[in-house]
């Protein structure tokens, strides 16, 4: 029997890991060769997009995509993670605080914006990870990036009293590029608003080429249907040139193809049939292969 190779989109749950996501997915499929692209928070939920097989060489083209998400903001508490897992470390009445100077203030993160990563996040410092280090007691403050906010919209809002003092809960969706974070965006809104945020509740309803209608839930791993080829997810996600039984076969003895005429440079798919054969990028008259599948 073949080992299993293909994307699966996952509909993770709230409680459980990327990492551990990855961990369900080898159990239920009796494989070790499995990745995952675009990690999310253990209290996050949706779209994530897991890799079985070869297939795990596709992910970091996946990984690149544009994500959607829905989420909920709390405006009037500052955690120190930036979302409901942290200790609340301000507080703030939100009473008088109309949904009109809600929105406005959203519409400052919209477009290409520098944003500054929360610190309890995956990115490394000095090799390890940021969480790793404001957990163990450390002062970690992450350099802004640049990234695209192409939409940030207020769905709702709802006011909540908590003791002496409301509190905002915020409905929104976001389209963002890859490397967005929503926590650092409910954090710099509360900001801007001068009463401080964090996000309560984040689910991803989208990720690239992929949504919820493609996901499966944990319970499901391994029960009926194949998984998606990799040819289909290369198809949704990088410009596809179909190539004959001839080519495929240099191909992936790694002879270099003739690059079609007409068809932009960067990274494409190359598919015969059913099968991905690889992924290249354009040198001159030649596709010179980032990555061959057999």
């Amino acid at each position: 029997m073949n080992d299993p190779v293909g994307i699966l989109i996952v509909d993770k749950p709230s409680g459980i890991t990327s990492h551990g996501v990855v961990g369900r997915v080898r159990k239920a499929l009796g494989t070790r060769k499995v990745g995952h692209a675009g990690t999310l928070d253990p209290d996050a939920t949706g779209v994530l997009v897991v890799g079985v097989g070869q297939a795990t060489r596709l992910l970091g083209y996946l990984a690149a995509s544009d994500k959607a998400y829905v989420s909920t903001i709390i405006l009037g508490e500052s955690t120190v993670t930036d979302d409901a897992a942290g200790d609340v470390i301000a507080a703030t009445d939100t009473a008088g605080l109309s949904d009109s100077q809600i929105a406005r203030a959203m519409s400052h993160f919209v477009g290409e914006i520098q944003q500054r990563p929360s610190a309890v996040s995956a990115i490394k410092v000095a090799g390890k990870r940021a969480y790793d280090l404001v957990r163990s007691g450390e002062h970690v403050e992450l350099s802004a990036r640049p990234v695209t906010v192409h939409s940030f919209d207020l769905l709702g809002v709802r006011h909540e009293r908590r003791g002496e003092r409301t509190v905002a809960m915020v409905d929104v969706s976001v389209d963002c590029s890859a490397g967005t974070y929503v926590r650092a965006l409910a954090r710099d809104l509360g900001q801007i608003l001068g009463v401080g945020g964090h996000v309560s509740t984040l689910r991803r309803i989208r990720s690239g080429a992929f949504d919820l209608t493609d996901a499966k839930a944990l319970e499901e791993l391994g029960v009926g249907g194949p998984l998606m080829s990799a040819a289909e997810a290369a198809r949704r996600t990088l410009p596809a040139i179909e190539i004959d039984g001839d080519a495929a076969r240099l191909a992936r003895h790694g002879v270099q193809l003739p690059w079609p005429a007409g068809v932009e440079g960067g990274s494409t798919a190359f598919i015969h049939g059913n099968d991905l054969v690889g992924v290249a990028q354009q040198r001159d008259d030649r596709a010179v292969w980032a990555a061959v599948f057999g």
